[in-house]
């Protein structure tokens, strides 16, 4: 093979979600001669992004004084809120926490914000690839990072080039900005490699799954904001829904289920559906029809699981810091607000030194610090966490104490060892009829014949040690059915569909034994999100 392209830039940003781009954004409007390019391994911008989305637009309001007069394409004001508990057949209105108060705020597709807002930074001169995968960093002779490789394109499933091979270039910089969102694949050899993360709590994790309707004409409800507890959860497992009313007869309904539940046998994408079939929602969904679905993991360990935010060379920012405020159910206003913070650390130094000091004595930091506590007590169950969070917002979260978190895949309990909850469930008779068909809403992609980028260390493991002590509960808390133990002979063995991925990454997570490994596949490949 020949020796490598490489392209120079004074900072090259990894990820093209609403960190990175209001990072490369800014830093052009402060700084026009640094040169900026932002890597993005979605085919297109915004088809690998989904999240609730309510946001705070004073982040926004900064970095873009005039966007109301040409906002992105999905943008409704905030209207009612509504926070109710459920039990299988009833719903009860509480009140809505201080922390979801939405007065203000805008509903949007993120993906599609996000697909608004990279042509304004490439007015600036921000030089945008999407469809190219990081696949790995790169070092100097020092062992600082000093920039990217681009994964290969065209090489088979045996691992040799094709016909179509295309040789990734090496992108160089002198900061890398690690953008990845949550999980990220270069983010987290880089915690490992610098031990970012040698201070700081495990971090803890949440799988959201989110689908899109057209409801039938006359049954929307433009700008209200819905939130539930409780059922299709038990008492034990944290977890609650969102459902966000877009104009035009559209809603955004989603169920998050953190990823520190203990049951062996919950399945997270079986209980968003049941959620679908509850009296307050079945009879608004009847008549309408899924237009896009998807998945991802959410990072929710807060204050006290967020790595050091700088290495030499490198520093990571929004959800790749871990940022997201779980009682806001908000991390948009983090991400951007973080991501412009970083520019004007950029601007003044070109270095990553300090930024760690910056971003912890910054407002997004200190949002953070002051709501620690909220989601971790939820780990003694619903009632007590909602007691404590309570307190913690009573008292602006000036407890003297900091609770602690704990690695997700722990707390999984084995099969035998834990009293697994009658499941009240109905039958179900919305779409999707499967994972199968929910993600073909998600419209993935990827060539069949490419490596597969779910790397599991010992796949035998699974079909003895794992089929006894768990019965496989990657086939179960996988929403896009990758995982299969299938019959192979007089035996079994684990069958990996991974041309199903969503890249939502929650088996690199909660996998009990900690022997998956999800990498980037081919650039361009994966879901391709349509307004989510």
């Amino acid at each position: 093979m020949s020796e490598r392209a490489v392209m120079q830039y004074d900072v090259v940003v990894v990820g093209a979600g609403p960190a990175g781009l209001s990072c490369a954004l800014r830093i052009k409007q402060l700084k026009p001669e640094l040169s900026v390019c932002v890597i993005e391994k979605a085919s297109v911008i915004g088809a690998q992004i989904l999240s609730g989305a309510v946001i705070e637009p004073a982040p926004l309001d900064e970095l873009l004084p005039d966007w109301r007069k040409a906002p992105p394409p999905i943008c409704v004001p905030a209207g009612e809120d509504e926070f109710r508990l459920l039990t299988k057949t009833s719903s009860y209105k509480l009140p809505t926490p201080p922390q979801m108060h939405n007065h203000g705020n805008f509903i949007v597709s993120l993906s599609a914000m996000c697909a608004w807002l990279a042509p304004q930074a490439e007015a600036l001169g921000v030089e945008i690839f999407p469809g190219f995968a990081a696949a790995e960093p790169l070092y100097g002779d020092d062992g600082a990072v000093k920039g990217v490789r681009i994964g290969d394109m065209g090489v088979g499933k045996d691992g040799k080039p094709k016909d179509s091979y295309t040789e990734g270039v090496d992108i160089e910089a002198q900061v890398t900005v690690l953008a990845e969102g949550c999980r990220g694949h270069l983010s987290k050899q880089l915690i490992k490699r610098y031990e970012l993360d040698k201070h700081s709590d495990p971090q803890t994790y949440g799988i959201g799954i989110k689908e899109l309707w057209q409801l039938a004409p006359g049954k929307g409800q433009t700008g209200k904001i819905m939130h539930t507890v409780g059922w299709p959860a038990d008492r034990s497992t944290y977890a609650g829904s969102f459902a966000y009313f877009l104009d035009q007869d559209r809603l955004a309904i989603g169920y998050v289920s953190g990823l520190d539940y203990a049951d062996p046998l919950y399945q997270p994408y079986e209980a968003f559906q049941q959620l679908k079939h509850h009296p307050l929602f079945k009879p608004l969904l009847e008549g309408g029809s899924i237009i896009s679905a998807g998945a991802r993991a959410l990072i929710e360990g807060g204050w006290q699981s967020m790595p050091r935010a700088e290495m030499p060379g490198a520093m990571l920012i929004g959800d790749a810091l871990g940022l997201l405020n779980v009682p806001k159910i908000k991390g948009t206003h983090q991400a951007l607000r973080s991501g412009m913070l970083a520019a004007e650390h950029l601007v003044r130094n070109l270095s990553s030194v300090g930024w760690d000091q910056a971003i912890r004595n910054s407002k997004a930091a200190d949002e953070l610090r002051r709501v620690r506590n909220i989601r971790p007590g939820f780990f003694k169950g619903f009632w007590y966490g909602m007691a404590n969070a309570a307190w913690e917002t009573v008292t602006g979260g000036r407890s003297p104490w900091t609770l602690k978190n704990h690695a997700d895949h722990s707390q999984l309990h084995k099969i035998g060892s834990y009293e697994i909850p009658k499941r009240d469930y109905y039958t179900r008779e919305l779409p999707p009829r499967d994972r199968l068909q929910g993600v073909y809403f998600a419209s993935t992609a990827h060539d069949e014949d490419q490596p597969i980028h779910l790397k599991v260390l010992d796949p035998q493991l699974c079909v003895t040690r794992c089929a006894e002590e768990y019965q496989n509960p990657c086939t179960r808390f996988c929403p896009a059915g990758v995982y299969e133990i299938v019959p192979e002979g007089e035996g079994k063995r684990l069958q990996i569909n991974a041309s199903n991925c969503v890249h939502c990454k929650t088996c690199d997570i909660k996998d009990p034994y900690q022997i998956i490994n999800w990498v980037t596949p081919e650039g361009g490949s994966g879901p391709n999100y349509q307004n989510l």
